[in-house]
């Protein structure tokens, strides 16, 4: 019989680099949601959220500089880190799943987006942008 291989991780970080975490690739879904609270949570026209267990993640630095909140009568939550304020993992207000923004990711998961949530409510431009020029660098 051969042996059993390790589960691949992928790992992350913030943006300053004061957060940093690893979890197993064994994401459940991938989703991305154009609600108003994430374009307004992402100052973008949607979050791109990845969804796994609860204990699938070990911090490896700074985990006391994350912030959390949590928006009133919603069942909406963001975690970010307290220093530069990037978008990082946390887990969900009903503690069934462990969200992580794809963003935040340093390496690329194994799973690919499935689906468009909440799209109803995506942003006016948003099916434009899709369209529109593309450059690899700013622009001059």
């Amino acid at each position: 019989m051969g042996e059993k291989q390790p589960m691949k991780k992928i790992t992350g970080s913030c943006l300053c680099g004061s957060v940093q975490f690893e979890c197993n690739d064994s994401i459940e879904s991938f989703h991305l949601c154009h609600c108003t609270q994430c374009q307004k949570v992402t100052g973008s026209s949607h979050a791109s959220n990845l969804f796994t267990a609860v204990n699938n993640i070990q911090w490896l630095k700074g985990s006391a500089s994350i912030k959390r909140y949590n928006v009133p009568g919603r069942n909406i939550s963001n975690a970010f880190c307290g220093e530069c304020g990037s978008a990082l993992p946390y887990v969900s207000l009903s503690g069934k799943a462990l969200v992580i923004p794809a963003g935040c990711l340093d390496t690329t998961p194994d799973i690919m987006p499935s689906s468009h949530i909440f799209y109803a409510e995506r942003a006016p431009w948003f099916e434009s942008a899709m369209v529109c020029k593309k450059y690899d660098s700013m622009p001059d």
